[in-house]
C-alpha cells in the first residue's frame, strides 16, 4: 500500500458484556518500520462519539490487519497530508 491509499480494517470494540466488530477504512498516511499509520476515514456505527475510534483519529495497524484496499487517487492524496484530529502520538 501507498500513502493515499484506503485499507478497510476490522476492529472488535467492547461494548459492555459483548464486543462488537466494525469494519471501517482507514487513510494510509505514513509506511514505518512495524506497518502503517493511517487516518480513520468512518464512525463506528455500534458506539457513541468519542476521541480514541472516531473518524480523524490516527492510528496505526498491520498489513495483517487489511481486508480490502482501495486505490489512492488526487482527493485522498491531498486528504493524506492534512493533520489528524488526534494524533496517535500524543497518547
Amino acid at each position: 500500500m501507498r500513502v493515499g491509499d484506503f485499507a478497510k480494517l476490522m476492529f472488535e470494540i467492547a461494548v459492555g458484556d459483548r464486543v462488537i466488530v466494525e469494519r471501517m477504512w482507514v487513510l494510509v498516511t505514513a509506511r514505518n518500520e512495524s506497518g502503517y499509520v493511517g487516518i480513520l476515514d468512518n464512525d463506528p456505527t455500534e458506539i457513541a462519539e468519542n476521541d480514541e475510534l472516531w473518524s480523524g483519529t490516527e492510528l496505526p495497524f498491520a498489513a495483517a490487519n487489511v481486508i480490502a484496499i482501495m486505490e489512492r487517487n488526487e482527493g485522498s492524496l491531498a486528504m493524506a497530508e492534512l493533520p489528524p484530529r488526534r494524533s496517535w502520538l500524543s497518547r
